[in-house]
């Protein structure tokens, strides 16, 4: 991917961790990314973190959860560097590997993964049935794939109001519906998935980070970040917090497990 193409580059990776906290390029921070995993014991385990971002979500897979080991893998050098520092910073090196990668198919064996985690980031990944068949295909059986992605909650055209989001994000994404993942888990050969909606708890979220952006905080955020950038997020999250009320925009966590047994 070319410089001009970065959807995440030093300045953005700033911004985000003044609003969600250092290392995280998604909402809720480290309370949300711990939800994820709620009740999976990863404890020893080897993990895959896609979309790795500037690194938080490996860091707290070690530190906080008991991960043997974490590798991490993203496709632009900023935020790939931005997370080797934070693992370095953190004293985690030895347990946590950030890897570019291309974006295309996992290149990892078969069989190699207790579990593989995404947090927002497998909405720039068109093919999600194609996706779900290559994390099962890395997964060891019995092993989970535990996801955080954004949704739209329909198949077919977005409203005139989605579309208005998604230029605005400027982002490259790829949203899928529920019933997309659903089958797409399931058509893999995933047991126990599980979709939950979590709509309702970012429409009260971004409502707070709205009134963030255009609060009393904005002469400090324009100094900081640039008045042009805040300005943009601004008009972006404008325009989020209409298709989350409306319900159109639906942040899901998503979980299946590959059998334990047999072969797919």
């Amino acid at each position: 991917m070319a410089d001009e193409e970065l959807l995440y580059d030093d300045r953005h990776i700033a911004f985000f961790k003044d609003i969600w906290g250092e290392g995280f390029l998604s909402p809720g921070g480290a309370e949300e990314a711990s939800r994820v995993v709620e009740g999976l014991d990863l404890a020893g385990k080897r993990v895959l973190d896609i979309g790795c971002g500037s690194g938080a979500v490996s860091v707290l897979l070690v530190s906080e959860f008991g991960a043997a080991q974490v590798v991490g893998i993203d496709v632009e050098d900023d935020v790939c560097n931005a997370a080797r520092r934070l693992v370095a910073q953190e004293g985690v090196e030895d347990r946590v590997i950030i890897d570019k990668v291309v974006p295309g198919p996992l290149g990892f064996s078969d069989q190699s993964f207790d579990v593989v985690y995404s947090k927002d980031s497998i909405i720039h990944i068109p093919d999600k049935e194609a996706l779900c068949s290559d994390v099962f295909r890395v997964l060891k059986p019995g092993g989970w794939f535990a996801v955080s992605d954004w949704l739209i909650s329909h198949d077919g055209e977005p409203s005139d109001e989605m579309k208005a989001y998604i230029v605005a994000e400027d982002l490259e994404f790829a949203m899928a519906s529920p019933e997309r993942y659903k089958n797409a888990f399931n058509q893999t050969g995933f047991i126990n998935v599980k979709l939950t909606n979590r709509n309702s708890w970012y429409r009260e979220v971004a409502q707070h980070e709205l009134d963030f952006l255009t609060g009393p905080k904005r002469p400090r955020l324009d100094r900081q970040h640039g008045s042009d950038l805040i300005a943009t997020m601004a008009d972006t999250w404008q325009k989020m917090t209409v298709v989350l009320n409306s319900g159109e925009h639906c942040p899901h966590h998503l979980r299946g497990q590959r059998p334990a047994w047999g072969k797919r």
